[in-house]
């Protein structure tokens, strides 16, 4: 089996020792990806962002996602980011967690996790 590790560049990647991408066994997954902003509107859009490079990285996008992960440290704060995630995953949804959870850091309000399949090869 082929394992492909896609990175960012990101100073993070060599310092904790992880990547943002692996597509191994027929899927893309993506790391937990926190997103910049002072709003978890602005936070989840950057994150999905970040995302979507990765998925573009691997030759997939939003619409192979299969199974995405949200962390929050208030669930409260979840609701603001549905018409978001509705607007990304449009007509093809994934299955949904939603965790709320203590994150890295505290200004983080939203951390998502994605697999998508991988393009055929």
């Amino acid at each position: 089996m082929t394992i492909r590790r896609i990175q960012t560049g990101s100073p993070f990647e060599a310092k904790i020792g992880y990547c943002r991408a692996v597509v191994a066994g027929g899927f893309v997954h993506v790391a937990g990806t926190v997103g910049q902003g002072e709003t978890v509107e602005e936070q989840c859009r950057s994150a999905l962002e970040v995302i979507g490079q990765a998925l573009d990285a691997a030759g997939a996008s939003f619409a192979e996602a299969v199974r995405v992960t949200y962390y929050l440290p208030d669930a409260a704060e979840f609701e603001p980011c549905w018409p978001i995630l509705s607007e990304t995953f449009g007509d093809n949804p994934p299955v949904a967690t939603m965790v709320e959870a203590k994150l890295i850091d505290p200004k983080y309000r939203i951390e998502i996790e994605l697999t998508a399949l991988a393009p055929e090869a």
